[in-house]
């Protein structure tokens, strides 16, 4: 608290009160009235958060979806399953029952 007081006089004899009502109001403007204020900074530094969020899902539904790519390509049979699961196709002389 001392500390604070010392520098509060340092600052007075240092500035006059005009100078220092012109540095506060700079400040102001520069943190808060300007385009790129305090309050925007936040914002921004949370929409990165949330985009860097987002990079890392799409980057492991990335990852599942080659894998998935990879197992389809490498068998007939594994096409033939993901056709008749995802879009109800069937075989000539067969029927498909849908239970939901």
């Amino acid at each position: 608290m001392e500390q604070l007081k010392r520098i509060g006089r340092y600052i007075l004899r240092k500035f006059t009160k005009i100078q220092l009502a012109i540095i506060l109001v700079l400040i102001v403007c520069c943190f808060v009235i300007s385009d790129s204020n305090i309050f925007a900074r936040f914002g921004y530094d949370l929409e990165i958060s949330d985009l860097k969020s987002q990079i890392n899902y799409y980057q492991e539904k990335i990852t599942t979806d080659k894998s998935k790519l990879n197992e389809l390509q490498s068998n007939k049979e594994n096409i033939e399953k993901f056709a008749r699961e995802n879009y109800k196709m069937k075989k000539e002389n067969e029927e498909v029952f849908v239970i939901e």
